[in-house]
């Protein structure tokens, strides 16, 4: 009989978090992976983790109260979506979580020094202390995995291969006026040069490829099994309980026990068929989730009772994508999420030629504003010459990059005056150099009078704290003109499966089915459709996932004759 104590369907942090929690408490775990990579959408994250009071913080006397964060988080997600119980959880179990993991070897962090909340000046937020950044991993510790571990898409990595994070790009942007950023990068391209002798890409891994090489290394050492190009067709169910599932694998179906639970771990449902009914209607939309992240440990859990959350105005978490049409027809997709928006020199028109948010904030709140009006989506990024050479724009890459096939292939357009790009991008020019007018007179006194962009720590943080008077603000005046169109797309699902606190998936009436866990983008996010500040997926999907694993440690495992 083909039985494990925990299996665990799906690759991503979360579903990881589990598998090594359970492997270090001395479980048998098997995960399984629809797709031919391991590491879902979390390998291709940037990795970051949202959570309180860690060692980290209180080490550099950074660590907040636990009423701070649930005030913060009560006043975000709103009253009426609040759950006390899984805020309270998350909120006191998730330095525990990241501690196990981490005295086990299964994650490093260090304190972000400067990381503000989204909402920096709600009651409760900070700007320091609960954000976490992935420390980097050497990729030849997975061996022969590390082939099969996903990577990072052409568009969010250098010289066709190789990882930067958040502290890298910042000396690449430096390198031509900074000694200690020149040599910085000088040691990653030398790296990265000897890596491509002997690899496919860099195995100096950063941000979420660095968090799911770590943990899979680990793992697979405690004796995890991970299976590759597996579908799960159904749960196994015995006296109200989850004791397996069946699966497909190379054309053959095989039943697999579990004698203490499977968990559903596969990334929610963004890349499936059913997403749309749960989405604003827009002209184009993109998610950033692999194609098998299409929802089916949702609707397995569905198929045996179990709830789903409510229907919110956010059922995802949002960001503005662009995309990138190759010859051969295939798309590449970009999420801009930190890299250009919050620049200055760089402001969002709609269709009408008109600004319509403050492109400093989050990449939800942004995506969120697009969708409010049919104008406004796609939008597109506009930047001047200044702006181009000092901080690229979506995939068109700063100085001394030369763009051109990017203008070529129809993504990023380029005109010597914004007249002639007003043309190019369908918007009335005059309309169009009157906005930019406006933002300009403001900008060069440093303020936006119109949304107000640079206006908080976060939006700061954001830009190019070398810039004065305001890190975000530059009038855009130097030809040639550039923009890129940008679609409402996603980063995942936020609605998911109902779970008690330690990550039980309960059936309609809300009692806990046994056997079931649900954690990650399957889990009903504690979010509500919020999005509060970096790393607030990362964050509950190891919290969580920890916590299912804990749970399912402290119960007795099945006999044979249950599992028959």
């Amino acid at each position: 009989m083909k039985s494990w104590d925990v299996i665990v369907i799906g690759s991503g942090a979360a579903g990881f978090a589990a598998a090594v929690t359970a492997c270090c408490k001395g479980l048998s775990v098997l995960m399984l992976e629809k797709a031919p990579h391991f590491g879902g959408t979390s390998a291709i994250s940037g990795g970051a983790v949202w959570i309180n009071d860690t060692d980290q913080a209180r080490k550099l006397g950074k660590n907040g109260s636990p009423d701070e964060m649930k005030t913060y988080l009560r006043t975000i997600i709103g009253e009426a979506n609040y759950r006390p119980e899984l805020v309270e959880t998350f909120v006191n179990a998730g330095r525990d979580a990241l501690a196990f993991l981490e005295q086990e070897g299964a994650v490093k962090y260090s304190l972000r020094p400067l990381s503000p909340d989204y909402y920096p000046d709600e009651p409760g937020a900070v700007d320091v202390g609960r954000a976490l950044e992935v420390v980097e991993y050497d990729g030849r510790k997975l061996g022969a995995h590390f082939r099969t571990l996903r990577s990072p898409p052409p568009g969010m990595l250098l010289f066709g291969g190789m990882m930067v994070n958040r502290v890298d790009i910042q000396h690449f942007l430096d390198m031509r006026r900074s000694w200690a950023s020149f040599r910085h990068c000088g040691k990653l391209l030398l790296r990265y040069g000897r890596d491509r002798l002997r690899h496919h890409r860099g195995t100096r891994l950063a941000m979420g490829n660095a968090l799911i090489a770590r943990m899979a290394t680990l793992a697979l050492r405690k004796g995890l099994e991970l299976r590759l190009n597996v579908t799960v067709k159904s749960l196994i169910e015995h006296n109200d309980r989850v004791t397996g599932v069946e699966i497909e694998q190379n054309g053959e179906s095989a039943t697999l026990h579990a004698r203490h639970g499977v968990v559903l771990a596969a990334g929610g449902f963004a890349a499936g068929r059913i997403a749309p009914q749960f989405r604003p209607a827009t002209q184009q939309h993109y998610t950033m989730s692999p194609t098998t992240n299409d929802g089916a440990a949702f609707q397995l859990g569905l198929r045996v009772d179990a709830k789903q959350g409510p229907d919110l105005p956010s059922n995802f978490f949002w960001a503005p994508v662009s995309v990138l049409r190759h010859p051969d027809g295939s798309e590449e997709r970009f999420p801009h999420l930190v890299t250009d928006r919050a620049k200055p020199g760089v402001i969002a028109v709609n269709q009408r030629g008109v600004r319509f948010v403050n492109e400093s904030n989050s990449y939800h709140h942004f995506a969120s504003a697009m969708q409010q009006q049919a104008e406004n989506a796609p939008c597109f990024l506009l930047c001047d010459a200044q702006a181009m050479k000092s901080y690229g724009l979506g995939l068109a890459r700063p100085a001394p990059v030369n763009n051109d096939a990017l203008v070529k292939a129809g993504y990023l357009y380029k005109a010597q005056s914004l007249g002639e790009l007003a043309q190019q991008l369908g918007i009335e020019p005059q309309q169009l150099e009157q906005t930019v007018e406006r933002y300009n007179r403001d900008a060069q006194n440093g303020h936006d009078t119109a949304f107000h962009k640079g206006g908080n720590s976060y939006n700061r943080a954001m830009g190019d704290a070398a810039h004065r008077p305001n890190a975000c603000n530059a009038p855009l005046t130097a030809a040639p003109f550039y923009a890129i169109k940008l679609f409402t797309g996603d980063l995942g699902t936020s609605r998911g499966l109902v779970t008690t606190a330690d990550a039980q998936v309960v059936n309609q009436q809300g009692v806990p089915i046994g056997g079931l866990y649900a954690v990650g983008n399957d889990m009903d996010s504690i979010m509500a459709g919020t999005y509060p500040g970096p790393g607030i997926t990362l964050g509950p999907a190891l919290t969580f996932g920890y916590l299912a694993a804990m749970h399912m440690v402290q119960q007795s495992p099945l006999t044979s004759g249950e599992n028959a």
